[in-house]
């Protein structure tokens, strides 16, 4: 098969030039239209509803509106986890699916359960929602927008009017929420005192304001019921009736009668303040030191970063016109900032790296032909690699970049070897004036490498499939990255099947070769064979330096440390600003405006954004005790200081948890646990006291783990909230009714929706409520006048307790089971071994029935994920072993060439303990790669020796050793330095973002390239010569007659 493919290269070299001109091209414009990244997405489908549940407390929300929910839940297929939160107002319940699930077919299937669990739920809970589906790192910018000549509410009408229905038409674009928003409301003010004066009662109120607009909702009021037009029928024509809009403004409605009162009308204004105002707040916003508003954008899971944020740029810039006076700021958190700049260092790795290799193959092979024929394979290889991968719907990202970039070195090795030998076999048929044609030295070249060759390609990628049945996050990070490596490699090894054959017959055949060995070569090949003699003869030094450099790895290997993924160099960082549960809004913005202006007095940061509590339809859960500072510092600012000032800043605010993250690992930890901290306990039971002495017994147990920093044990505690019991007897002597005294308050305290006026298209809620003085207080909740059915009226107090009562300010909820976290952050240490800290302490502590406690994390993701490269690494070191077997066939050298392997990775050990003595998942990936290219240089060398045994007539022994190695240093010194010369780059720019996943991994290869090059060139030789003998088969006149007849 492999003759007659490359026989028909030869026969249509030009046709298969054509063809990869036509491949370039077609590669080349196409890249402009794959959709760019920073990472793949790496969540697995979630699905969140929110249920909106006004007047209940965290508990209340829990039992009537969470639970149900949950229950009706728990069947839908293919559920790996169930998280839930139940706040005052409001629950969320977030699933998590297996991976590979379809997120459209599971929100289907989510929202046929949530339609016949919402009937169970009760009337004052508004319908379940579900929120957009969102990208794992959904939020694509921050926009902070402000004015100085114009109000927040006027702002908000902007906002919710016209910026965030522009942008919400922007493609891939999943949702806007307004942090900070103010709605302009019509809002009556009653006022009680006027209204007893009056004599009238709240429920006059309400109605004659509902009667008085277009629009009523109050269900059994006048105002409920819309008048249709209907027509009038003429006899030639029909007439449609339209009522116009009365335009109703708060002149005109302080002027609607509420009653009659000695034969004159009692006007609104009379009992009530009209005012336009905002609702009750439920979040805020703080922007630059002051007031203002942040929109967060949200993309689609499939939505692009970079086209998704330029698309909202180019939207804001063309809305600028018809904002006067509104200033945007769109560099408060911009990732498409830090996308760019990965893709553009990477990109620049990658250039670099084609020109380092192309530099080492014209030293080596000092002909510029031959250079020509090599190099070439390098983008053919790669553009077809990426065409396959983007038209199976992959995206440009920095996993994918570095696959190529890694595979760069293993994609001319395959070109290298052909050529190398091709050329070596046409200068020594021109010396021997061998009468083949060049065609046919071409070919038998090419078949003389070609099996070797292919087997060693099978181990490189047998080394590295366990990667592609990881699962998780783990899986989604370097899934892309091995995939786009293995198809390289098989790219180049098509490539070098066809053009490299065809190019080779069309600039080799009237070319000289002779005299034009490279200045390099001959230096090492006069200096080599003495050497590598000397190492041969008397091998015992050379083991024994083995022996000890492989004991030093593996007593250098406990010594590192292991984490899941590096930290990203960011230039946008945020900060959870959480106070005591029970601060109230305006304290919160003082300690939020005082932190911004802290932070952009320090050099280097560029402006401040933050957002406090809710927005609506956000993804936010939380009350207003809850902030995030976000912060972009500039790329002139001294990264480092600039990070170091900003730590010390926030660890000065003591009496609140405080952290700063990037927002990529912030992410990556929320997938894991649905927090941000790197070690979270988490414990489970149905009781909420049980649940908090525990945590604190684990964090009390945790309180001297060295290099253990914010720990805290999560803030579920009771606060204060003002409870109203009605006395029943007391309440039925006034003809009360629990739900009468409820109602009544209700619209006192909260206000009450009554209706939607209509101007210049847009709508405005008409609100009954209280002025802010009758709200202030215990009290003035006790001095609640209620009206009862007999016309008078009494105090809330009269008929009802109103005590301070302590209730949780959330109630979180997993597997249909309460828990509680205790957090912590690693700083200064390795991941892995803090962690094992923690399970020991852990291990300690006891827990009554019903309760246990689960270590979750950055750790369990890292040991799952290295559990399962175990086991599929062992499956694959068999498969390398059968690989060798069959290529050499011979047991006992392909024993020895196994054993050879370990001692190759010790580089790699060693390599990364310099580097800082972190060992990463994509440390261990490096590994493995490192496995399957000392492996292919192993099959080159002794491949090489037994074809010179048994085709060529070579004797065993010391000259056929010497011989063979002479002639494979060349090939092995060239795709070795081109391997290391492709990587070089991810190490010398290591500190640029894009290369922190990247980093560790080249580390170790390179480190993996020295020692497994070193064994090749010394220890195998000598092996070979010890173990070899008997290995080949058949080798004498018949074996040599049975080549030259294949080669004629």
């Amino acid at each position: 098969m492999m003759k007659l493919v490359i026989a028909s290269s030869l026969r249509f070299r030009y046709l298969v030039l054509a063809l990869g001109v036509v491949l370039t091209w077609f590669g080349l414009a196409r890249l402009k239209d794959v959709p760019v990244d920073v990472f793949p997405e790496f969540a697995p489908p979630r699905v969140e509803i929110q249920t909106i549940c006004l007047g209940l407390s965290s508990a209340e929300v829990e039992q009537l509106v969470t639970v149900p929910l949950e229950n009706a839940l728990n069947g839908v297929p293919d559920i790996d986890v169930m998280r839930s939160k139940s706040v005052g107002q409001l629950s969320s319940i977030l699933l998590i699916f297996k991976s590979g699930v379809d997120s459209i077919r599971a929100r289907q299937l989510v929202s046929e359960r949530m339609a016949l669990a919402s009937k169970a739920l009760p009337t004052w809970a508004a319908p379940p929602f579900m929120m957009p589906p969102l990208s794992s790192t959904s939020r694509i910018m921050k926009i902070g927008i402000t004015s100085q000549d114009k109000s927040v509410m006027d702002l908000s009408m902007l906002a919710y009017w016209t910026i965030r229905q522009r942008l919400l038409g922007v493609p891939g674009v999943a949702n806007v929420a307004i942090w900070g928003e103010q709605l302009k409301m019509l809002q009556v003010m009653v006022d009680p005192n006027k209204m007893a004066a009056a004599d009238i009662t709240l429920d006059q109120v309400q109605e004659a304001v509902s009667d008085a607009l277009d629009v009523g909702l109050l269900r059994y009021s006048r105002g409920a019921h819309i008048g249709t037009g209907g027509f009038v029928e003429t006899p030639n024509q029909r007439f449609q009736l339209i009522f116009a809009a009365s335009g109703v403004t708060p002149e005109t409605l302080s002027k609607v009668p509420v009653t009659t009162k000695d034969g004159k009308p009692l006007l609104l204004n009379e009992v009530a303040d009209l005012v336009y105002a905002p609702q009750g707040m439920i979040g805020d916003a703080v922007i630059n030191d002051g007031p203002g508003l942040m929109l967060i954008v949200e993309k689609f899971p499939w939505g692009n970063t970079l086209a998704v944020t330029r698309g909202v740029e180019d939207a804001l810039e063309k809305m600028k016109p018809g904002l006067p006076g509104v200033e945007i700021d769109t560099t408060i958190f911009r990732p498409a900032t830090f996308v760019e700049d990965s893709i553009d260092n990477l990109s620049r790795a990658l250039l670099l790296s084609c020109l380092l290799v192309t530099g080492i193959i014209v030293i080596f092979l000092y002909e510029w032909r031959t250079a020509i024929v090599c190099i070439v394979a390098i983008p053919l290889s790669l553009l077809a690699a990426a065409l396959v991968l983007f038209m199976s719907g992959a995206t440009v990202n920095t996993m994918t970049l570095a696959g190529f970039v890694i595979a760069l070195g293993i994609v001319v090795d395959d070109a290298i070897l052909d050529v190398e030998n091709i050329m070596r076999r046409l200068r020594l048929a021109r010396q021997a004036g061998d009468t083949r044609s060049t065609a046919r030295i071409v070919l038998d070249a090419s078949l003389e490498v070609r099996a070797p060759i292919v087997s060693a390609t099978l181990i490189v990628v047998a080394a590295v499939v366990p990667v592609l049945f990881m699962q998780g996050l783990t899986g989604s990070f370097f899934k892309p990255l091995i995939g786009a490596y293995v198809l390289a490699i098989a790219a180049s090894l098509i490539v070098a099947m066809t053009v490299t054959p065809a190019l080779c017959l069309i600039l080799l055949d009237n070319a000289r070769l002779e005299g034009r060995e490279s200045p390099l070569i001959v230096w090492l090949r006069r200096h080599y064979p003495p050497l590598l003699e000397r190492v041969t003869r008397t091998p015992r030094p050379a083991f024994i330096t083995v022996g000890a450099v492989t004991l030093a790895g593996i007593a250098v290997w406990p010594l590192l440390g292991h984490s899941l993924l590096p930290s990203f160099k960011e230039r946008d960082f945020l900060m959870h600003w959480v106070t005591s549960p029970d601060t109230s809004l305006p304290e919160m913005l003082r300690i939020t405006t005082r932190a911004s202006k802290e932070l952009r007095a320090i050099p280097g940061v560029r402006n401040f954004g933050a957002h406090i509590g809710q927005a609506f339809a956000a993804d936010e859960v939380v009350g207003v005790n809850f902030g995030e500072n976000w912060i972009s510092i500039s790329k002139d600012g001294d990264y480092e200081k600039t990070h170091a000032k900003i730590d010390e800043m926030v660890e000065g605010y003591p009496g609140l948890y405080r952290d700063v993250q990037t927002y990529l690992k912030e992410r990556i930890r929320e997938v894991l646990t649905g927090t941000g901290e790197a070690i979270v306990v988490r414990i489970f039971g149905p009781d909420l006291d049980v649940l908090r002495n525990k945590a604190e017994e684990v964090r009390a147990a945790l309180a001297d783990v060295p290099n253990l920093v914010n720990l805290h044990k999560e803030l579920i505690v009771e606060v204060p909230h003002i409870q109203v019991t009605l006395k029943l007897e007391e309440a039925q002597r006034y003809g009360l009714k629990p739900g009468d005294a409820r109602r009544a308050s209700a619209t006192l305290m909260a206000g009450e929706e009554v209706g939607d006026i209509f101007l210049e298209g847009r709508t405005y809620d008409v609100q009954v409520w209280t002025p802010p003085e009758f709200r202030r207080s215990v009290d003035s909740v006790r001095r609640m006048q209620i009206d009862t059915p007999t016309g008078q009226r009494v105090r809330l107090a009269e008929v009802a307790n109103v005590d301070i009562q302590p209730t949780p300010n959330v109630i979180r909820r997993e597997a249909s089971s309460r828990r509680i976290d205790v957090e912590a952050n690693v700083r200064g240490r390795d991941l892995a071994a803090v962690a094992q800290d923690v399970q020991s302490r852990l291990d300690k502590l006891s827990f009554p029935l019903g309760y246990y406690s689960v270590l979750q994390g950055e750790y369990q993701e890292l040991r799952a994920a290295r559990a399962r490269l175990e086991m599929l690494g062992v499956l694959a070191l068999a498969v390398i072993f059968v690989l060798l077997q069959q290529t050499f066939g011979s047991w006992r050298l392909a024993t020895l060439s196994f054993l050879t392997l370990p001692s190759a990775l010790v580089g790699g050990i060693l390599a990364a303990w310099l580097a800082g003595g972190i060992v990463s998942l994509g440390s261990l990936i490096g590994f493995l790669t490192v496995l399957g290219i000392a492996a292919r240089n192993g099959i080159i060398m002794i491949n090489h020796f037994q074809h010179l045994e048994r085709y060529e007539g070579a004797a065993f022994g010391m000259d056929l050793v010497l011989r063979g190695a002479n002639e494979r240093l060349r090939p092995i010194l060239m795709t070795t330095g081109a391997a290391g010369l492709a990587i070089l780059p991810l190490i010398i720019f290591g500190n640029l973002p894009g290369h922190e996943i990247e980093y560790p991994m080249a580390v170790v290869i390179m480190g993996g390239l020295v020692t497994s090059t070193l064994l090749n060139l010394f220890i195998l030789p000598a092996l070979y010569l010890r173990f070899g003998r008997g290995t080949v088969g058949p080798t004498g006149p018949e074996a040599v007659g049975a080549y030259q007849g294949r080669a004629t």
